[in-house]
């Protein structure tokens, strides 16, 4: 799919990776809808990256906000596809120092986002771009986000890695149901990023994250994923993958 004079959506795209992607799709041409919480820097992003970009809030769990962004998007151009990077972290052990045990509220916020989230979007998404001409033997694509913690979560990421493995499930299925639409469904798993969230986190204890990964070792660059989602885009032939992105990372139990 080309990438340039098309119209993109991306989800959590006023912060790391989801930004990162925005910045290069618009570079590459495309015009951009960054979907993310009204709070965000949403706003001020869409702005920085020019006239092609626009900012939509919304939660991804709400479906009209999210049917909202994608008018947004379809008044921008032809729209094209969605890269869904959106989500939410949370720690939770099954019994907890007390003895008591881990909090199903918290359990269910997390999985609410991070995997009924990709499932809103991907659904609203997918009925837009089923109703549009195919353009070298395609409608569409949708990148989706998962996480190596699908495979190898560590303690205290039951509710993310219980979302992330769902994403990776539901990759395979969903690439499959709308083949007959011509349109792909392919997810990255990304390792440990240089995100907002890690920023928090003191610099000796970055820097052990990053010796622990095999080659480089360094944190991922959110430039590296949104490298490769640009890449999923424009390659015809990927489809119903999840692609570690991870530089041979195998995390540890903790």
């Amino acid at each position: 799919m080309r990438i340039d004079g098309n119209v993109f959506v991306v989800t959590g795209g006023a912060s790391g990776l989801g930004r990162a992607t925005a910045q290069e799709l618009v570079a590459g041409g495309a015009g951009v809808v960054i979907l993310d919480l009204p709070e965000s820097d949403g706003a001020r992003v869409a702005a920085d990256l020019g006239d092609r970009a626009r900012f939509a809030a919304a939660d991804v769990t709400d479906p009209e906000g999210v049917t909202a962004a994608l008018d947004v998007a379809e008044s921008l151009g032809q729209l094209r596809g969605v890269v869904h990077c959106a989500g939410r972290g949370g720690a939770l052990r099954l019994v907890d120092r007390d003895g008591q045990p881990g909090s199903l509220e918290l359990y269910e916020t997390v999985v609410r986002v991070n995997l009924i989230g990709t499932f809103n979007v991907l659904r609203l998404a997918a009925a837009r771009l089923a109703r549009t001409e195919p353009v070298d033997g395609e409608r569409g694509v949708c990148v989706l986000t998962a996480s190596i913690a699908a495979w190898e979560g560590q303690i205290g990421q039951v509710p993310y890695a219980s979302a992330k493995a769902g994403i990776v499930g539901m990759t395979l299925v969903a690439a499959r149901d709308l083949a007959s639409r011509l349109i792909r469904v392919v997810s990255i798993a990304p390792g440990v990023f240089d995100t907002p969230i890690l920023a928090r986190v003191p610099e000796p204890a970055r820097a052990r994250l990053g010796e622990g990964i095999p080659h480089p070792s360094r944190l991922g660059h959110p430039t590296e994923f949104a490298a490769l989602a640009r890449h999923v885009i424009e390659n015809p032939y990927l489809n119903g993958e999840t692609i570690r992105l991870d530089g041979a990372l195998r995390m540890t139990p903790k």
